[in-house]
C-alpha cells in the first residue's frame, strides 16, 4: 500500500491510510487523512455514504493525500483538529483545514455536539461551515450552515441544512433538507437494527438542481460494519 500515491491507483481503496501516533498529547497522523473540515460534522449526515450524503451538494468532503493531522485530547469538551495538506503539482499550493468541536458526537456522553471549521484552499475551495446537533427527549435535532468560495473565480455560495431522527423500538425514522443557493434536497428513511453493526434501510431522496436534471432515488438495503 503506498500511503502517497493516488486514489485508486496503487493502493486498495482510497480510505484514511496513514502513520501515526497518539497519547497523553493528542493524536498525530501522516498519509491520506479525512480533513477537519469534514470530520466536523460528526454524526450529523443522516443519511451519510448514500445517494444523499451532503457532498451531493456542499464542497468540502475531502480525504487528502500528503496531509499532516493533529488532534488534541479534549478539555472541558473542547477538541481541535488542524489537518496540513502538502502543496502538489496540481493544486499549487499548501492547504489548511481546522475544526473546534464540542460535545460527543454520538450523544451518549452529552445531550449536545456543536462544532465550527473551515478550509482554506483546499480541493480548489475555501469553505466553512457551523453544526449543531443535540437531543430533546429521545428525538435528535441537527442544524447546519455552509459557505463555500471556488479559488479560480471567487464564486460564493451559501447553504444550510436540517435534519431530525426519532428511535421507535429496533426502528429509527429520520427526514433530512438540504440547500445550497437554488439547489436544494430532502430524504426520508428508516433504519432497522439487526445487531450491533448490522441493519436493514430504506430511504427515499430527491435532489432538485437549478442547473442540470434533477434527481430522484429509492433504495433499500442492508448494511454490515466490520
Amino acid at each position: 500500500v503506498d500511503l502517497t500515491d493516488e486514489a485508486n491507483e496503487k493502493n486498495i481503496k482510497a480510505r484514511d491510510q496513514f502513520i501515526g501516533l497518539t497519547g497523553s498529547f493528542g493524536t498525530i497522523k501522516a498519509g491520506r487523512n479525512d480533513t477537519a473540515l469534514k470530520l466536523s460534522q460528526g454524526k450529523m449526515d443522516l443519511f451519510n455514504d448514500y445517494e444523499a450524503d451532503i457532498k451531493t451538494l456542499w464542497k468540502g468532503e475531502n480525504r487528502m493525500s500528503n496531509s499532516l493531522a493533529y488532534i488534541t485530547p479534549k478539555f472541558a469538551g473542547f477538541s481541535l483538529m488542524v489537518s496540513h495538506i502538502m502543496e502538489d503539482s496540481e493544486k499549487g499550493q499548501d492547504g489548511q483545514s481546522v475544526a473546534l468541536m464540542y460535545g460527543d458526537d454520538s450523544l451518549k456522553d452529552g445531550p449536545l455536539f456543536a462544532s465550527v471549521s473551515m478550509d482554506n484552499d483546499v480541493n480548489g475551495y475555501d469553505s466553512s461551515r457551523v453544526f449543531v446537533q443535540g437531543k430533546v427527549a429521545k428525538i435528535k435535532l441537527g442544524a447546519g450552515l455552509h459557505q463555500q468560495e471556488v479559488m479560480a473565480g471567487g464564486k460564493k455560495e451559501d447553504g444550510y441544512l436540517l435534519n431530525a431522527a426519532y428511535p421507535l423500538d429496533k426502528f429509527e425514522v429520520k427526514a433530512q433538507y438540504q440547500t445550497l443557493e437554488d439547489h436544494d434536497g430532502y430524504s426520508l428513511g428508516t433504519d432497522y437494527k439487526l445487531g450491533k453493526e448490522t441493519k436493514l434501510f430504506a430511504w427515499y431522496s430527491s435532489f432538485d438542481f437549478y442547473n442540470k436534471a434533477d434527481t430522484d432515488y429509492l433504495a433499500i438495503g442492508i448494511e454490515h460494519k466490520f
